[in-house]
């Protein structure tokens, strides 16, 4: 059941309301700040029937005889998270960038949910055989699937009900054939992708049992009063071969706007049981942060091999303080590297039987690669020179009466003519100085969560107590030392 592109598009023209620009947008497939990066969904869609990619992007379910796509494959072995992580290769190799929001990296979260099964048959049975059923349909129909998160909030000073109370999505109302939900969310991609997995965002429970703010559910992106509201796009800013990746890699955010949606008794996953959602928002990246962070590693790829190639355009590789500044982007990358990799090499057994990264190992990861992405950047800067913030736009290069300079002053040898200089120095503005660079570099910070948060999942998941035992032993602590309270 692996879709085509083509059968994604037309999944697209339901009469969605999407609004850009003060304007409601007729199409998102032809849309001009949408269709690039409408295309490369797509084109990850038709790498699932190429010939050339077929066989790394999609598996053989022999029990239905039928293929489907990697990246939403329940993740029982090694092997497995091989095979994904080899297929956002493939794809971020061939799109030419990096796209975060493709579903992959966000169907983990689905997963985590189903860890948390027996929670949810504690609040009521039907709920873990729905995220179940979902977690199925997804692998057969191979939607676009989202996650939405982050609410508007308000004044975060107060609780939900002491303000205006759709700044965090709620329920409205019961009816028999499901809940009616109010509020706003953002996600990345919305407005693009078939439907997502709506969750609370990180709340102050206090001792209640029950809130109609706790609340998990399927949202359909094309469901009656459901609006979008997009943020103004990237693309068509400037030409194209000034910024390629503004131009084709811009993921559209959009706030999710819920006037009085019905969301059908069958797609709630979980409703008003805050340990439901307590759970959820502690487990909620403990498989997903493994794509997240993979897309980092092609940032950082792609950061050395812009700053390699014009060191050697200039013929300063050879120097020690440019080697020792490479050396840095390396170590960075290298240590990405080496979390997931060790993260998967040490995968543990999750409570419902799956496999899932080593969390220590995956989210102090995590917190290597955001949190030093900022300084790595200003490396590559450095590394690429001052021409990226002072060149002239491809036109002046083709101009009748000015090229002729152009080609003088940015042609460096017999090797390096004008128009590679001009190709480099475009990728390298639009991968670290443009308004583009300066959106990915928020959005990598604070996609999956904010920096405190990526702390404390390392905190919830490090093995504090085998450094306990081990200054215990070391010091000859007696046996009756006791800390003043669990660490975890």
């Amino acid at each position: 059941m692996i879709r085509t592109g083509d059968e994604y598009r037309a999944s697209l023209r339901d009469d969605r309301e999407v609004w850009m620009n003060g304007e409601r947008v007729k199409d998102v497939t032809t849309h001009p700040c949408f269709r690039p990066i409408v295309d490369v969904r797509a084109r990850i869609y038709d790498m699932q029937h190429d010939p050339e990619t077929r066989d790394v992007m999609t598996y053989r379910d022999e029990g239905a005889n039928e293929e489907y796509a990697v990246g939403l494959k329940l993740p029982y072995t090694q092997d497995d998270w091989a095979a994904k992580r080899k297929s956002v290769d493939t794809v971020m190799w061939d799109i030419g960038g990096v796209v975060t929001r493709v579903g992959d990296e966000t169907i983990g979260e689905m997963w985590s949910l189903w860890d948390g099964k027996d929670i949810l048959n504690e609040v009521d049975p039907r709920f873990a055989s729905n995220i179940e059923r979902h977690i199925h349909e997804a692998i057969r129909h191979d939607p676009f699937h989202v996650s939405a998160n982050t609410d508007p909030k308000g004044d975060r000073s107060k609780r939900p009900q002491d303000q205006d109370p759709d700044m965090l999505v709620h329920v409205v109302k019961e009816r028999d054939d499901g809940l009616v939900i109010r509020g706003a969310k953002y996600e990345t991609a919305a407005s693009y992708s078939n439907q997502g997995f709506l969750k609370p965002t990180i709340a102050n429970w206090g001792d209640a049992k029950l809130s109609e703010y706790a609340l998990g559910v399927i949202m359909r992106m094309d469901a009656p009063g459901v609006k979008h509201i997009c943020r103004t796009g990237f693309t068509g800013r400037a030409p194209a071969k000034d910024y390629p990746l503004s131009n084709k890699f811009d993921e559209v955010d959009t706030m999710v706007i819920l006037d009085d949606v019905l969301i059908p008794w069958e797609d709630v996953l979980f409703y008003q049981h805050t340990k439901a959602a307590a759970f959820i928002r502690t487990t909620l990246h403990r498989y997903s942060a493994f794509a997240f962070v993979q897309r980092i590693l092609t940032y950082a790829d792609m950061m050395i091999g812009t700053a390699l190639w014009n060191v050697k355009q200039t013929g300063l590789d050879k120097q020690q303080a440019v080697q020792e500044k490479l050396a840095t982007l390396a170590v960075y990358r290298e240590g990405i590297n080496a979390h997931l990799t060790a993260a998967i090499a040490t995968a543990e057994p999750s409570p419902n039987g799956l496999l899932m990264p080593n969390q220590s190992l995956l989210f102090t990861g995590r917190v290597h690669a955001c949190s030093n992405l900022h300084n790595m950047i200003h490396i590559a800067r450095e590394l690429c020179g001052g021409q990226i913030c002072v060149t002239p736009d491809s036109d002046m290069f083709e101009n009748a009466e000015v090229g002729h300079w152009m080609e003088k002053f940015y042609t460096i040898n017999e090797n390096w003519v004008a128009d590679d200089r001009r190709k480099l120095l475009a990728f390298a503005r639009d991968l670290l100085n443009s308004d583009y660079a300066g959106h990915k570099l928020t959005f990598q910070l604070f996609a999956q969560s904010p920096p405190f948060a990526h702390l404390a999942a390392v905190y919830r998941n490090f093995d504090f107590d085998n450094c306990l035992d081990f200054v215990q032993n070391a010091a000859g602590l007696s046996e009756n030392v006791k800390g003043n309270g669990q660490v975890h």
